[in-house]
Formats: C-alpha cells, structure tokens, sequence
C-alpha cells in the first residue's frame, strides 16, 4: 500500500498553521454543540455566539491560510527553480495520489458545505434570539433587557418588532448592527440609547400582525391607588373608565381612543423634532367621505415652504405606543405599587416622602445608589423614629430592599437611563403624550379645535380617600379634585408642567 501524499505545495509552515487552525476551530465547534445539546439551558449565553459566529471565522480563516500558503510555496519553489513532478494533477483515479486528494476535497467539500449550512442557519437563529439581542453587549443594552423582562411583551422575541418578517428588514437590521457593535467595541456608544425613531418599521407591518385595528376593544376601568407624601402616606385612589373601546361594541373604531386607527380615517402630523414632541401639523381624512382637515396650532404655525418641505407621517400605534417593551417607569408610579402590593409597608411614617427623596437623586453608579439608600433609610429613621426604628427594624429593612429592587429594574446611572431619558406617549403625566395635539391650541380654518376635555378619553368613576370615597358611575362622570390642589388650579396647566419636576 502506497504511502498517503499530499500536494508538494502544502509542506510549509503557513498552510500547516492554517490546517492546525481550522482543525482546532472545528473541534472546538463539535466539542460546543455537543455540550449545548447535552446542558441546554444550563449553557452560558455567550455560548452561541461563540460556537457559531467566532470559532466559524477562524475555521475559514484557517481553509483560507492553507491555498494562500500553497500558492507561496509553489512562487518561492519556481525562484529557486524546483521542479514538480506535475504542474497540473491528472485525473486518474487509479493513480494513488489523485485518489487521495479527489476523495480529500470531496468528503472535505461536502462535509464543509454541510457544516457551512448547519452554522448558518444556528448563527441566523442565534443572531435573532433575545439571549443575542439583551445578554452579549451586556452592558449597553442591560436597561433594554430588564425592562424587556418586566414588560406585556416578555414573551414576544425581540426581531418580531425590532425585525419583523421579510429579508429586506432582516439586511437592513444586520446591516445597521454592523455600527453597533463598532460603537460597542470602540466604546463610543451614546449614552443613553437614542431611540431610532426614523429607522423603525411601521407598525402595521409589525405590531398589527398581532394587535389589528379591525380587533377593537371594549372599555374597561383602571383602579389606581396612590400615596400622598404626608406622614401617614395618606391613601388616595382613582377609578377612571378608559374609552379605549365606544360605547356600543356595535360601533366598532367609531369611537374612543382606538379611533386614531380606524382603516375608514387617516390621520397625518408634521414634527420639529426628532423624537416627535412637537406637533404643530396635524391632518385628518375622512377616507369614506373624502373629507380633510388641517389642524394648526396657532402659537406655532408652519410657513408653507416648511410645511411643503417637511415629512409628512401617518399616525399608527407607534405614536401613542411608542415604549411598549422598554418603558421606565418613574418612581412615583412605581413606589406606589410597591406600597400597594405590600412591598413596602405603609405603617412607615414617610415613607412615600422619603423614597421619593432619595430616588430623585442622579446617581452615579448602581452600587453608589444602593449605599446610599440604605445608609439614609436607616439614619433617618433611627434619628426621627427612634421607637418605630427599634421596634420595626424588619420593616425598614423590607423596604429598603424592595426601593433597591424597584430602582434596578427602572434605573441604570451606568448608562444614565431613568424615568426621564426617554419620552413616553401613553397618557399625559410625566410627558405631554396626548397634549401634543390634544391641547386646545390646533384648530382648523372652520375654528374647529383639538380638545384636552378629560373627558373625551377617560372619565372618573371614583376618586378620594377611602373612608370618604367620592362615588359616580360608568354613566355619570366625576369632575377631578386634585389632592394637593383644593382651589383647582391645576386647571391652568397641563399635568405635565407641574409632575415633570417632582421626580
């Protein structure tokens, strides 16, 4: 038997190099997939990324150092004028060394192939999981993915919004992430995250494939508890019914909040700015009867040169529902829950005041914050609530565990996300949201107004103190009495002018 030959050529350090790298890489990617099928979940999530986007380039890096080192030998051999046997290999399957090198390249060809397609499609898949997209540049999108985690849409994979289906979208999202990971690896990222307004895909192209306007909804009631910032963290609730829906399911998208996304109407704005908050434009058609109205806001007024110049957007759920997934919440709302739930405790005295206090603190870093608001709790209470400090220590201890655990979930000083970094367009507390249009400033050439009348999307069926409720019904709606403002002169200003500072 003839000894087993390799091509003259490949005698040399580089193209040995190269083989010794694309052996040790396939070996690597074998050893890797097997662990991942034997442990599943128990794997670390960098394992992916590894097993089929790394060892992947250095295997081809190493097919592809192999020829360039052949073909630098053959050059250095002809200079110094070897001969080869053959300059070309003669196809002859009965010639022990064409055999060899035949049956090399074609197992090695189609077993690369294979491999080359089963990588593909694991780092294709691995690349649109929410492991890839939250965990690998972990500190960067660390707010993204804890807030992900504690939204509705928990359970939704991040590429079903972000991506949607189609290859265009798919190009385009890679392509867009090519910069990203520059920017993660050059740590020249922005802080926060800007949110790519402009780059999103409209949302009838992604958030209708589950949520279509056709599915109307009914009303529904919202109960919310909320705690004064006195002593006795005085408790003050709200009942409000949500005209999400009409008043007659018969009537469908007739009426209501959903109404915006009647397929019978379009409504279209001009923005200013680039996270859409000023609206001076506003269109509405009516494509049934053909019917159009322009709506300006008459402190505000675009010339015609602006307005033909400007881009002209059709309202869709985006616009409202602009942070879905990755909403930070602000502490009032969520120390308000957390006293509610039971988390912490209302027999503190000042205890809503207190938290309040400390988490409209800008601090530095997460540990930094954790210090603080355990050292402050426990000598503020140990020095104005000496007996309720010695006789309640698990209390103290309790919420100050529970204000650490809400501040992680909603604050990130590393990448100076809070509350505030982004706008939220649902509602119209901690930002203008419905104000943006809905402020009695856009009218039409009729005198036709966009109102703010609380009423049009919610009214109050309940409202006050528990012990001296203040009751209504679904039919008849309460005026609001706002509780730190008896003279009503919160009537003067949108919610936001005044609840933007008190966090």
């Amino acid at each position: 038997m003839k000894k087993f030959k390799l091509p003259q050529s490949y005698y040399n350090w580089t193209s040995i190099i190269g083989t010794t790298i694309a052996l040790v890489s396939l070996f690597m990617i074998v050893f890797l997939f097997v662990i991942s099928i034997l442990f599943g979940a128990g794997t670390s999530s960098y394992m992916g990324l590894v097993t089929w986007i790394v060892l992947p380039v250095f295997l081809v890096l190493g097919l592809i150092i192999i020829p360039i080192g052949m073909l630098v030998k053959r050059r250095k051999d002809k200079r110094q004028h070897v001969v080869y046997e053959k300059t070309w290999p003669k196809i002859d399957l009965n010639d022990v060394r064409t055999r060899n090198a035949t049956m090399i390249f074609g197992i090695g060809t189609v077993f690369f192939l294979l491999l080359s397609s089963v990588g593909s499609y694991e780092a294709f898949h691995y690349t649109e999981s929410v492991e890839f997209c939250g965990t690998v540049c972990h500190k960067v999108m660390k707010p993204e993915y804890v807030a992900y985690q504690n939204s509705p849409h928990a359970k939704v994979a991040c590429v079903e919004c972000h991506v949607g289906s189609g290859a265009n979208w798919y190009v385009r999202s890679k392509l867009s992430g090519l910069y990203q990971v520059y920017a993660v690896l050059a740590k020249v990222y922005p802080k926060p995250i800007p949110t790519p307004v402009s780059n999103l895909r409209p949302a009838r192209e992604t958030c209708e494939e589950c949520h279509w306007p056709e599915k109307f909804y009914s009303r529904q009631l919202v109960v919310e508890k909320h705690y004064l910032a006195d002593e006795e963290n005085t408790e003050w609730d709200i009942s409000l019914q949500m005209k999400t829906g009409p008043t007659y399911s018969a009537l469908g998208l007739q009426e209501g909040i959903h109404w915006h996304i009647n397929p019978n109407v379009k409504v279209e704005y001009i923005a200013t700015d680039t996270v859409r908050q000023n609206l001076p434009w506003v269109r509405f058609t009516n494509l049934k009867t053909g019917e159009v109205k322009v709506f300006e806001d008459e402190e505000n007024k675009l010339t015609e040169e602006q307005i033909a110049a400007a881009e002209i957007r059709e309202m869709d759920c985006m616009d409202c529902h602009n942070r879905p997934s990755h909403d930070y919440r602000p502490p009032m709302r969520f120390i308000n829950d957390a006293i509610t739930a039971g988390n912490i405790s209302k027999e503190i005295p000042e205890i809503k005041m207190k938290a309040m206090e400390i988490l409209g603190i800008d601090f530095p870093t997460t540990d930094s914050a954790m210090a603080y608001i355990e050292q402050e709790l426990n000598e503020y209470y140990s020095s104005n609530y000496e007996e309720f400090y010695s006789q309640h220590p698990d209390l103290i201890s309790a919420a100050i565990t529970n204000i650490q655990n809400e501040f992680k979930k909603n604050i990130f000083p590393e990448m100076k996300v809070r509350w505030n970094a982004y706008h939220n367009n649902i509602g119209h507390m901690e930002f203008n949201g419905c104000f943006r249009c809905h402020n009695d400033k856009h009218k039409s050439e009729r005198g036709e107004v966009i109102t703010r009348n609380c009423n049009l999307c919610h009214s109050i069926v309940a409202q006050g103190v528990p012990d001296t409720l203040q009751v209504g019904s679904i039919y008849d709606e309460l005026e609001f009495v706002h509780p730190n403002d008896p003279y009503g002169d919160w009537k003067e200003y949108l919610c936001v002018e005044c609840h933007s500072d008190l966090y």
